[in-house]
């Protein structure tokens, strides 16, 4: 299965690109995004949900857990596990609920949780360019989309 790269130079590209790749999502698809603080987790996921039809302003849900954005079409159950420790805390979020029902699923900081998860998702990476920034400026963003099972790769061929 093949992976997606793309360089992002801006939170606008960034929210662009998540709005892209909405468009190729469908019921049940289950994204794991994973990045240190600042990465672009949650801009990506404004791009989802602009893609999706939410009309609502899109934070990360770092102290209730989860968000639910009702789209045009579908739901966008939006997770942030950033503060859970143990598997055994997943019951009580909802996200059992929500896996592979009538929405898209965009986990962040799910990658620990990746067995419980399961196989039927696509893991989506983002990385700050440090490195390649001048003193002062905005580091560009690197998104690694990474199929972890035939749906994901669908997707992942469509955007190649």
């Amino acid at each position: 299965m093949g992976e997606f790269v793309l360089r992002t130079a801006s939170a606008q590209e960034t929210i662009d690109f998540g709005r892209r790749l909405a468009g190729l999502l469908a019921p049940g698809d289950v994204l794991v995004l994973t990045g240190d603080l600042g990465a672009g987790k949650t801009q990506l996921t404004k791009g989802l949900a602009a893609g999706l039809g939410v009309t609502d302003d899109v934070t990360s849900p770092t102290f209730t857990i989860e968000m639910v954005y009702e789209g045009t079409d579908m739901p966008l159950y939006h997770f942030d596990l950033y503060r859970l420790e143990d598997p055994d805390q997943l019951e009580d979020t909802g996200l059992f609920d929500v896996l592979g029902a009538d929405g898209v699923c965009a986990i962040e900081w799910g990658e620990q949780f990746a067995d419980e998860i399961g196989d039927d998702r696509l893991d989506v990476y983002l990385s700050r360019l440090d490195d390649e920034a001048a003193p002062g400026e905005e580091p560009r963003r690197e998104i690694r989309l990474v199929p972890r099972c035939d749906r994901a790769a669908e997707i992942v061929s469509a955007l190649n």
